[in-house]
């Protein structure tokens, strides 16, 4: 209890210098992925779902075999899988193109009246791998998801869209997935917040996100409780304003369905 209180806290240095700068560029690299891997995991887990409803069982076989294994395959193995046989799966040409690949800051800029200057990594191959990593784990859930969704959606409904004369296609279209995605929109907001989360996981690889920030802010500047608690709080309010943003969403677009 002693070394608590006798602990010197240094707040102020969180928020001027390296520790800031740091700790935004984690914060604006965990966006990036996020968002990066979500998009892909959506489209990814869509596709999946289709192969597992396709009546070719080959497809549905392969789709099937997709879901089970990253399902059920821890995410920090999968992170160290790609990223330790991205260059069988990535061509070495690209992988020394993803490696010169640089975004520049707009510079000079100020963040809580401080002024950052310099350049900044946008691709290289720890956030493609981590990328590709979060987008083929989430995809195996989402697509699990939206077929749970699919078929809580009563068969007469696609009957009586034939019956009307829409096609097999059509039908999903604009009578079965509309519905079904109302149906899925609470889990696809729990996988998009734990998505953000398992982000934090790339630090592993060398991907500057937040924990990889806080880590360096504790090694070099011995500031631990600062770090990871300024860390914990900029997770903590991404996914209370993803939950918000998206629950009001959903609660405009229901009411507007209801009317």
């Amino acid at each position: 209890m002693d070394g608590i209180l006798d602990y010197n806290f240094q707040w102020a240095k969180m928020f001027s210098g390296e520790p800031a700068l740091w700790m935004w560029e984690g914060f604006t690299t965990t966006l990036q992925i996020s968002a990066i891997a979500l998009v892909g995991a959506m489209l990814l887990g869509i596709f999946i779902c289709i192969l597992r409803m396709t009546p070719f069982k080959p497809l549905r076989w392969f789709a099937l075999a997709y879901t089970e294994f990253f399902r059920n395959t821890p995410l920090l193995v999968q992170i160290f899988f790609w990223y330790n046989a991205s260059h069988f799966v990535i061509p070495a040409g690209i992988n020394e193109w993803m490696n010169d690949l640089y975004y520049w800051f707009p510079g000079p800029f100020a963040v809580l009246g401080h002024e950052f200057v310099g350049e900044w990594v946008l691709f290289n191959v720890e956030l493609i791998t981590g990328v590709i990593a979060l987008t083929v784990y989430t995809s195996a859930f989402i697509a699990e998801e939206i077929r749970a969704g699919i078929f809580s959606i009563p068969k007469n409904q696609l009957e009586a869209s034939r019956a009307v004369g829409l096609s097999f296609l059509q039908g999903y279209r604009y009578v079965i997935m509309p519905q079904a995605l109302r149906i899925v929109i609470p889990p696809l907001i729990s996988q998009a917040l734990n998505l953000i989360k398992n982000s934090s996981l790339c630090m592993v690889i060398g991907v500057t996100e937040m924990m990889f920030q806080a880590t360096q802010i504790e090694s070099y500047h011995a500031i631990p409780f600062e770090a990871f608690s300024v860390a914990l709080m900029i997770y903590l309010a991404i996914s209370l304003v993803v939950s918000f943003c998206i629950t009001m969403y959903n609660k405009h677009f229901m009411i507007q369905v209801m009317y």
